[in-house]
C-alpha cells in the first residue's frame, strides 16, 4: 500500500492537516508502517500538483494547513479500493537475494545460513503469536485492522519457514561444489578467448 492511496482514503472521510494524517495513517496500521510528517506533507504536496487534493482556507492558529479531496481525487480513491492490487512485479527479497548468491558463492556455510535466519524467523513468530493472543474476543474497528494486519504477518513467516525447510531439502539433495562450478564462468576465459581471436587475425586486419 503506498503512502499516497492510505492519504486518499484517510481524506476520503473528511478534511484533515499533515499531523493527524500521519497520526491517523499510523493508527489504523498498527504502526506497522510509521511515517513522519515530512513524508505526509512531501505526498500531499504532489497530491496538490495532480489535482486530487486542495487545501481547506488558510493555515490556522497553529500554522497548519486542513486538506480535502477534490473530485478527481475521490474517483481516484473510489477506483483504487476496487483495483486489485498488481502482484505482476517482483519484489527485491533480501533473503531471497541472500540465498541465491549463498548458493553460488565459494566459502559460504548455506545450511548455516539456512538454520541462523530459521531461528530469527521463529522467533519473530513466536513474538507474532503473543500478540495475537492478548487480542480480544471483540474488537472494534481499529483492533480488527491491527489483527488482519498481525494475522498476515503470521502467515508470511509460517512461509518463510517452510520456504527455508523447503530450501534446506534441497540443498541436501544436491551437492553445492557441483554447483558452484557450473555457476562460476572459468577464470580467464574471456582474456584467453581475446588473445586467441588476436592472434588468428591478420595483422593487416587489424585496427
Amino acid at each position: 500500500m503506498s503512502v499516497k492511496q492510505g492519504l486518499l482514503a484517510l481524506l476520503a472521510e473528511e478534511p484533515m492537516y499533515g499531523a493527524r494524517l500521519r497520526s491517523e495513517f499510523e493508527a489504523r496500521t498498527g504502526g506497522t508502517w510509521p511515517l513522519n510528517v515530512g513524508q505526509v506533507y512531501t505526498t500531499i504536496a504532489r497530491l496538490e500538483r495532480d489535482g486530487l487534493v486542495e487545501p481547506v482556507g488558510g493555515a490556522d492558529d497553529e500554522g497548519r494547513i486542513a486538506y480535502r479531496l477534490t473530485p478527481a481525487g475521490r474517483d481516484a480513491i473510489a477506483s483504487w479500493w476496487l483495483t486489485p492490487v498488481d502482484r505482476d512485479a517482483t519484489p527485491r527479497d533480501e533473503l531471497v537475494i541472500k540465498l541465491a548468491l549463498a548458493v553460488t558463492s565459494p566459502g559460504v556455510d548455506v545450511q548455516r545460513v539456512v538454520q541462523t535466519q530459521r531461528t530469527a524467523t521463529l522467533r519473530h513468530l513466536r513474538d507474532l503469536t503473543r500478540l495475537k493472543s492478548r487480542a480480544g474476543d471483540e474488537p472494534d474497528a481499529h483492533d480488527l485492522a491491527w489483527l488482519l494486519i498481525l494475522e498476515n504477518l503470521l502467515f508470511a513467516a509460517e512461509a518463510e519457514v517452510r520456504w527455508l525447510d523447503h530450501v534446506e531439502s534441497t540443498l541436501s539433495r544436491m551437492p553445492l561444489s557441483s554447483l558452484r562450478r557450473s555457476a562460476t564462468p572459468r577464470e580467464g576465459t574471456d582474456a584467453e578467448t581475446a588473445d586467441s581471436e588476436a592472434r588468428s587475425t591478420p595483422k593487416g586486419a587489424r585496427a
